[in-house]
């Protein structure tokens, strides 16, 4: 992030600093009033990737933005949501997403701003927080996007900070795809699935997420704890439950495949 042209001076958040240490950053936008095609597409992807360990970074605007961040949160994944207003429920646009951002901080994902708690939204911040939302990432994804969406400005921030693009082709007679059909043209990695991106970074994921076991509320607790390894104790200490419970759980879901045992009595997420 500090290597971007004009990095932010200073980040103000609330929620877990160490996601900006995650391996798989990556950002996903699009449009503000998405198609069914365009939400169905924005589900699907995200899914794949917050279950693959990916951290999803967007803006928290309405369409495409917010559905990304509430797939990655209800697959038991990694987020952050940048603004462009003060990170206060005052400030925080839209007002809207005020229940989805604490959502976010309440399952170990971040809300971040470059400006101070009190900053109203204003039309010049929103350019400036997409290059925030390209710095943090290691690619974008534009699922869907009309020629001038402010969507392609972030696509456009991620070439200028070496990043890669990722765009999901649409319809040539909708509207709503023309900006990621043009960036298609222009260079940018077709993406029809999670996997593409995936296998971009060398990342092999062969589970079928429509044939995952559900979780209950206590096990979808832990599982957004074990972004990154932890002992009982640990988990107990993030989330508040009592340690039979949390005993109990870790063992289904070991058996679930979805977490496994480590060295040093921790514990650690596999999808």
């Amino acid at each position: 992030m500090a290597q971007i042209p004009n990095p932010p001076f200073i980040l103000y958040g609330t929620g877990r600093a160490t996601l900006f240490e995650s391996q798989i950053p990556l950002g996903v936008v699009g449009s503000r009033k998405p198609t069914s095609y365009g939400i169905q597409a924005t589900e699907t992807i995200t899914e794949t990737l917050a279950r693959a360990g990916a951290c999803i970074i967007s803006g928290l605007a309405l369409g495409i933005d917010a559905i990304a961040h509430r797939t990655a949160v209800e697959a038991g994944g990694a987020t952050i949501a940048v603004l462009g207003s003060g990170i206060d429920n005052e400030s925080l646009y839209p007002p809207s997403n005020q229940g989805l951002a604490r959502r976010i901080t309440e399952s170990g994902g971040a809300v971040i701003s470059e400006y101070p708690p009190g900053t109203p939204a204003l039309k010049e911040h929103f350019p400036a927080r997409n290059r925030i939302i390209s710095g943090l990432s290691k690619g974008i994804l534009v699922v869907e996007a009309q020629e001038k969406s402010g969507a392609l400005i972030t696509a456009r921030f991620a070439l200028e900070q070496n990043r890669d693009v990722f765009a999901v082709p649409g319809s040539i007679f909708s509207l709503s795809s023309k900006g990621t059909n043009a960036l298609i043209q222009e260079g940018a990695k077709l993406v029809s699935c999670g996997e593409d991106i995936l296998k971009e970074y060398g990342i092999e994921y062969t589970t079928n997420t429509g044939s995952l076991e559900p979780l209950d509320e206590t096990e979808e607790r832990i599982l957004v704890v074990l972004a990154e390894s932890r002992t009982v104790d640990d988990i107990k200490a993030l989330t508040g439950l009592d340690t039979p419970a949390i005993i109990a759980s870790v063992s289904l879901l070991e058996m679930k495949g979805r977490i496994r045992a480590i060295e040093g009595e921790r514990y650690e997420r596999i999808l």
